[in-house]
């Protein structure tokens, strides 16, 4: 039997990884948090010195990425070298590195074998930007999560001030709308929603209503029904 796949794709600060979390606690799945992956290798290009549109660079960096998912009391902890780098990682810089090196064609490649991996029983919640239209198809559902700029921008200032870094609410804003950009109109899996995904607009939504509406559809699934009961 196929192992079951729930996609939550978006764009920055939709709120995706923590919906992908909350659903998987739930149905007692695995987690996929691609975005990772790909600030992964944008900080190991970056520490290694290589340019961010040097693609044979980093499609060998890809291939090698030296990496490790480790559970942290309920949470990831990521380890890129030998080293935990799980806040490192969720810098501003770092996000707008990870955007530009996603566009590369022949990097996304060599990390799609990895992604695949994570497909493990009993199931997997995968969150991202291409889950549902390039790296899981096949998925039980699809959902689509997104915001406005505005919201987002605001939501990324607040998670960065509570985890002590300093920011700015309108650099913040800009680079949001910049990669909201980059990202829909890349050549390679653009940012859009899956044809069979179900859309959902968190703009004046919290959590407990987003997790309760993607939960609510999880339910209609036949082949996640046995993990409600």
């Amino acid at each position: 039997m196929t192992v079951p796949v729930i996609t939550i794709d978006g764009p920055s600060g939709s709120g995706k990884g923590t919906i992908a979390h909350r659903v998987a606690l739930k149905l007692g799945f695995h987690v996929l948090d691609s975005g990772a992956l790909y600030r992964l290798l944008a900080l190991a290009a970056q520490r290694h010195g290589f340019s961010l549109d040097n693609e044979d660079a980093l499609e060998v960096l890809a291939a090698h990425l030296d990496v490790q998912f480790q559970d942290n009391h309920g949470e990831a902890m990521l380890i890129l070298e030998g080293q935990d780098v799980t806040h490192e990682i969720r810098t501003e810089e770092v996000g707008a590195a990870a955007s530009k090196v996603a566009a590369l064609p022949r990097v996304r490649e060599a990390l799609l074998q990895r992604q695949h991996a994570f497909r493990e029983s009993p199931g997997l919640v995968a969150d991202g930007r291409d889950m549902g239209t390039v790296v899981f198809t096949d998925a039980c559902l699809k959902v689509f999560l997104t915001a406005s700029a505005e919201a987002r921008a605001e939501r990324r200032y607040k998670q960065l001030k509570d985890k002590g870094f300093s920011a700015d609410l309108e650099i913040i804003l800009a680079d949001i709308r910049a990669r909201d950009l980059r990202d829909s109109q890349r050549a390679v899996a653009p940012l859009k929603p899956a044809t069979d995904a179900i859309v959902l607009d968190s703009t004046a939504l919290g959590i407990e209503a987003v997790l309760a509406a993607v939960l609510q559809e999880a339910k209609k699934q036949s082949s996640l029904q046995q993990f409600f009961a």
